[in-house]
């Protein structure tokens, strides 16, 4: 299907190739739309997902007295959360930063709930009817909440494999995640669909309007719901009336009232990758040469993070628009079947090496 692996060569890296190769997930045939990735992204966004997912909600209070969402996929037949078996693996979904569940993330997660994945989505604080009990919404790259909500899942499933998918901008919180976590992080292997590498320069370059205004209306749509409560910390109406993403991001994390600070000193402490050389989780990032939200491959993608990291890992196709990546027939989103066999490899691989070097494992 004309996809490149670039990645710094090792035994993990020859595995990916070889099950990645082999995989149907990857043969595709002919692109539907191949010169309009518009089209492949406002399929996967908008359609939604065959069959209707049913999901059961369970709000985590963290330290400060807010909360998160972690709504349990249990597929359209109406089952108790988190079915599966005891060994089964859980998968955490993280939507984009804009908190907006899409079709395509929906349809991953039943997919994997059918393979006997135990799929569960994060909803950050304020987001996708999460309610906002202190004034405190999430940065773009503070994966403080996240780290509770590994935590409890952790607790609760303890001898099953923790795996992670982001999609889009919310790629920006997993890759903080593992970077600030390394070795720590108590995930088995995590993808990201999409990814925005560079926080800062993509909120500087702006999307063209067709995407930026939408996603604008949708996050102002959501912040005036807490109008009361965020006024004591952020000005309402300098906010609702931002025109950009930068400018809304801007008013609502530097421009505060009680700890005001500047753009600068915002994207030290919430860039993506401000600790890459940390991580020490196997990551598989599926990128489009064409994204139009991302922006060029030649400014947005980090190749020689991939090139020096063993850990990362790039998938890149030359179509699929942003977290498009559309196919015809039955799945629609080869993407993810690509993401569900990579874990799939993953733990192979794990347990070959486990057997070759008699290791026990980890409890």
């Amino acid at each position: 299907g004309h996809c490149r692996l670039l990645c710094k060569p090792s035994a993990l890296a020859q595995h990916l190739v070889r099950s990645l190769g082999r995989s149907a997930a990857l043969r595709w045939g002919r692109w539907p739309w191949p010169r309009w990735p518009q089209l492949q992204m406002l399929q996967q966004l908008l359609q939604p997902p065959e069959p209707e997912p049913v999901v059961a909600r369970e709000l985590l209070q963290l330290p400060d007295a807010g909360l998160v969402a972690l709504d349990w996929l249990v597929g359209p037949w109406g089952a108790a959360a988190g079915v599966g078996g005891v060994s089964s693996p859980v998968l955490l979904l993280i939507p984009n930063a804009a908190g907006k569940v899409t079709g395509g993330l929906l349809q991953l997660g039943l997919r994997a709930l059918e393979r006997g994945f135990i799929p569960v989505i994060f909803n950050r604080r304020g987001h996708n009817g999460c309610p906002l009990t202190t004034p405190r919404l999430q940065p773009f790259g503070d994966p403080g909440d996240l780290r509770e909500a590994v935590t409890y899942l952790r607790c609760r499933h303890p001898s099953a494999s923790l795996l992670a998918v982001s999609e889009g901008s919310g790629s920006g919180l997993l890759l903080a995640y593992l970077g600030e976590s390394g070795s720590s992080s108590r995930l088995a292997a995590a993808a990201c669909l999409s990814p925005i590498f560079r926080g800062r320069d993509w909120f500087e370059a702006g999307m063209p309007w067709l995407y930026e205004w939408p996603l604008l209306l949708h996050l102002k749509q959501g912040l005036s719901r807490y109008a009361g409560a965020l006024a004591e910390v952020v000005d309402m109406d300098k906010l609702l009336g931002s025109h950009s993403l930068r400018e809304l991001e801007e008013t609502l994390f530097c421009r505060t009232r009680s700890h005001p600070t500047s753009w600068e000193s915002y994207w030290e402490r919430n860039e993506p990758l401000r600790d890459a050389d940390e991580a020490a989780v196997p990551v598989l990032c599926l990128c489009s040469a064409d994204d139009p939200v991302r922006g060029p491959p030649a400014q947005s993608l980090p190749r020689e993070l991939f090139r020096s990291s063993p850990y990362f890992f790039l998938l890149l196709t030359p179509h699929g628009g942003h977290c498009g990546f559309p196919r015809r027939g039955p799945g629609r989103c080869w993407a993810n079947e690509a993401v569900l066999e990579y874990f799939r490899a993953m733990a192979e691989f794990l347990r070959t090496e486990e057997r070759r070097k008699g290791l026990p494992r980890p409890r």
